[in-house]
């Protein structure tokens, strides 16, 4: 007599899919090296960045620490442990870590193009009396006597091969003005006069 449960087995094979689902060691292995990553990035920022990153207090605590600490020994140990640390870290949570440290190389990398294109104008104005005129037109306020004698005195430095030191004002002086240039409104912009003070990008 054919048994009326032949074929049925009690479970549904969908009950295993979740076995087959989990990481392989090399996936978790990969994860567990990126956060390692992740977590030396830290240790190597500025100490102000770091305490401004949004991160549970623990893991902020155990990156300080590994800063302050020269001895090799002491640091591999120490970073282990931040490994392992930043392991109980939810995906959310390592997402904004990441977010926070792509935005600090985005601004590194503006910043170090704004210092080159600053350094290609001071060089201009060693070379074209031209360069003189625009900036003057765009800063009538600068001090133009000063200028052009910064600028003689450039010339001769880089000619005589003497310490640059009038090179290095000039470029100070460009720089002071991009900063100006950067905090002013621009024109139609309406000032904010609630805003609060102090509150200085980096």
């Amino acid at each position: 007599m054919p048994n009326p449960n032949r074929g049925s087995c009690g479970f549904q094979s969908s009950e295993f899919e979740q076995e087959y689902e989990r990481p392989s060691k090399t996936e978790m292995k990969r994860h567990s090296d990126a956060l390692q990553a992740l977590g030396k990035e830290l240790v190597e920022a500025p100490r102000d960045r770091v305490k401004r990153v949004p991160m549970p207090e623990d893991v902020r605590d155990v990156i300080l620490e590994c800063q302050n600490i020269n001895n090799h020994e002491g640091r591999r140990r120490q970073m282990q442990f931040i490994g392992k640390k930043m392991r109980t870290l939810s995906e959310e949570e390592v997402a904004i870590i990441k977010r926070t440290i792509e935005g600090w190389k985005g601004a590194s990398k503006a910043d170090t193009a704004a210092l080159h294109a600053l350094e290609r104008r001071r060089d201009k104005l060693l070379v074209d009396d031209k360069a003189l005129t625009v900036l003057l037109e765009e800063a009538p306020h600068l001090d133009v006597q000063h200028l052009r004698t910064l600028i003689r005195n450039a010339r001769k430095e880089q000619a005589e091969n003497k310490p640059p030191k009038a090179y290095r004002e000039i470029f100070q002086i460009l720089k002071d003005l991009s900063k100006a240039a950067a905090k002013a409104p621009s024109p139609g912009e309406e000032v904010d006069v609630d805003a609060p003070e102090g509150e200085d990008d980096e």
